[in-house]
């Protein structure tokens, strides 16, 4: 049965990438029906227009410039992306928490790719702030997992987990590069 996705980005898609070319190749089987953006400027929005892949820019500092609540954006988006009645919703790069108004719209259907192990650097920079870590001695490991949405930030029961070593010869990038090829495997399993 073919599942229908959407995936929201913040910015390169390189994660969406995975996904697109795994379909084309035909290692996954469903269908991206919108790529939603909170950025304008998101590169991902080019790689979505490449493949023939609607998209829809929906930045929340317009709402914020109105003087209206994440909970009024967060229920905005929810019914735009309702009409594309998604089997699936892919937080790949997506930059934005989301509340329960969003959330409880989709029936537990909402995965997000994050750059850690859980419980281990939640939120942004999670690769930098484990970098760091590492440097200081704090760590030996880190890794990428898959997790389930929640309205707090990277604490959803996660589906996929896969360590990442890190090695003294490591640099921030070398880490990140390693990190980044072992999410596009996971976010496509």
């Amino acid at each position: 049965m073919l599942r229908h996705i959407i995936v929201f980005i913040s910015g390169n898609g390189s994660n969406l990438q995975a996904i697109i070319d795994a379909i084309q190749s035909g290692t996954l089987e469903c269908k991206i029906d919108l790529v939603v953006s909170s950025k304008q400027s998101a590169y991902g929005l080019t790689r979505a227009e490449k493949a023939g892949i609607p998209t829809l820019v929906f930045p929340l500092k317009p709402y914020k410039d109105a003087g209206k609540t994440r909970i009024e954006y967060d229920i905005d988006l929810a019914n735009k992306v309702r009409e594309y009645n998604p089997d699936l919703i892919v937080l790949a790069g997506w930059m934005l928490v989301l509340s329960s108004e969003f959330i409880d719209h989709f029936n537990d259907n909402i995965i997000n790719l994050h750059p850690a192990l859980p419980g281990q650097f939640d939120g942004v920079n999670a690769i930098e702030r484990t970098y760091e870590a590492f440097k200081k001695g704090e760590i030996t490991k880190t890794g990428v997992m898959v997790h389930k949405i929640i309205p707090e930030v990277d604490k959803g029961e996660p589906l996929m987990v896969e360590e990442v070593p890190i090695f003294e010869s490591d640099t921030l990038e070398s880490l990140e590069e390693r990190i980044h090829s072992v999410e596009h495997r996971v976010i496509v399993q």
